[in-house]
């Protein structure tokens, strides 16, 4: 990539002439060794090929935790102007609405004391784990539909809206644009974690970077946390099959030639866009109202294990998606903003924040691995000035999930980390090998440049101390 400029210290910028077929520069957050540690892997590439997109303005982007996606790479963030411009549900990805909820409880570690263990066991045993689990009943009919248009509030309401984004609910989601396939893959999956990167963990707060927003959040030093990152399950997945295959048909039609067919789109006015849009929302809507059972099982399993009155403080500090895209409006344009793998990072002032977290800006949790930090951020002015209003999502892979297999053991994995005094609860070996620390870059790292690009800032950093994954 000998085209590359350097913009800043942690930014990179492939200029529109790179490619001839490039509409827009292909620009990357890092600094120079994460810079090396992206290029071996077509990631880049995958930018520069969302550059071509019909619409696409400004830039297209990667973060720090970029890395090589379908069609799009993951941790990729592009906005095409409407009407016109496209939407493609490579942008998106399979796992619609795949995002992070932190919960806060009452009580510090020490607290907790002995009965961590016993709660990671009782969470283990309300939140569902692994490929294809389902939880309870299968909810059909009106019970789904009712969930695809509502979100949470299908449910029965909660005080948690407030503190999710978009209320936990998209507008126009259109309930003939969801395939009954889908429907059926995602009727019994409510509540359920999943399997791959996914996982319910218990977490404590081990330092406060900026006390104001932590007061704010409801965060404090030594506090236990719960951390819940998941997504539409096997519905969202349906979604984007049937509209891959949909939009793949229909380029020809618009007349749009793309060098990667992964990024099959159309545009977002016309039927196969609206549709798509539409089935997304509703996607997006049933992955908000599974992070809210997942919440509900888990608030539950605290009062059993801790008592009643710790389960009715378990307060939410914030719901946030990082597959998703929606319509936002900058310098007076409405554009369609893909996020995959990436976070909506808001700043101060923001009429889309709740009105408690105005003041600091909204709330981005940043997961790091099983036996690494996450850190919990708030969004920043860059932000809106260079990203859309977005950040990074994680750490970002640095091995496959084969490559992590061949160079460690799950059960290895599974006693260090109990070494380490973290609690594990997984049935699979196989998976806690594949999301194994050294197959992530370095967390701390990827916040320190979005951090220093001014796109967002640290407010805590939590360490594990228990984790449930499939």
């Amino acid at each position: 990539m000998s085209e590359l400029i350097e913009i800043t210290e942690v930014l990179w910028e492939l200029p529109a002439t790179a490619r001839s077929d490039m509409r827009v520069p292909a620009r990357v957050f890092a600094d120079r060794e994460l810079l090396a540690a992206i290029e071996g892997d077509g990631s880049l590439e995958q930018i520069q090929n969302v550059a071509t997109l019909p619409g696409v303005v400004g830039a297209a982007l990667a973060m720090p935790d970029v890395h090589q996606g379908y069609g799009f790479p993951v941790g990729g963030v592009a906005a095409t102007e409407l009407p016109d411009g496209v939407v493609s549900p490579g942008g998106v990805g399979y796992d619609i609405n795949c995002g992070v909820r932190l919960l806060a409880l009452p009580l510090t570690e020490a607290e907790v004391g002995r009965r961590r263990e016993p709660l990671v066991h009782e969470i283990s045993r309300a939140v569902p784990a692994g490929a294809g689990k389902t939880k309870g009943r299968a909810r059909r009919g009106a019970e789904i539909d009712a969930v695809l248009q509502e979100g949470p509030r299908a449910l029965g309401g909660s005080e948690d809206l407030d503190r999710t984004e978009s209320e936990g609910c998209l507008p126009g989601a259109d309930l003939a644009a969801v395939s009954d396939r889908a429907r059926d893959r995602g009727a019994g999956q409510l509540g359920t974690m999943g399997s791959g990167n996914h996982f319910v963990e218990l977490q404590r707060v081990t330092r406060v970077f900026d006390d104001a927003a932590a007061e704010i959040y409801g965060l404090r030093d030594d506090q236990v946390t719960v951390l819940i990152h998941s997504g539409s399950r096997g519905l969202g997945h349906q979604v984007c099959s049937d509209y891959v295959k949909q939009m793949d048909g229909a380029m020809r039609r618009y007349g749009i030639d793309l060098p990667d067919r992964q990024l099959a789109c159309a545009p977002a006015s016309s039927p196969e866009g609206g549709a798509y849009l539409a089935a997304m929302a509703a996607a997006a809507n049933f992955a908000w109202a599974n992070r809210q059972a997942i919440a509900d099982a888990v608030r539950a399993a605290v009062g059993r294990v801790l008592g009643g009155e710790t389960a009715k403080g378990t307060q939410q500090v914030y719901d946030v998606a990082h597959n998703v895209a929606k319509v936002e409006r900058y310098d007076g344009r409405e554009l369609l903003v893909h996020r995959k793998g990436a976070t909506r990072a808001f700043p101060a002032g923001s009429n889309e924040l709740p009105e408690a977290y105005r003041e600091v800006g909204q709330p981005v949790f940043i997961p790091g691995s099983m036996g690494t930090s996450s850190f919990v951020l708030a969004g920043e002015p860059g932000s809106i000035e260079l990203a859309f209003g977005s950040t990074c999502h994680g750490a970002g892979r640095r091995l496959s999930r084969t490559g992590a297999k061949k160079v460690v053991s799950g059960a290895e994995l599974r006693r260090e980390l109990e070494e380490l005094g973290i609690v594990i609860r997984s049935p699979s070996n196989k998976g806690l090998a594949e999301e194994a620390p050294l197959a992530y870059k370095d967390v701390e790292r990827v916040v320190e440049i979005v951090e220093r690009a001014g796109l967002s800032r640290r407010v805590a950093q939590l360490v594990p101390i228990g984790v449930v994954k499939g």
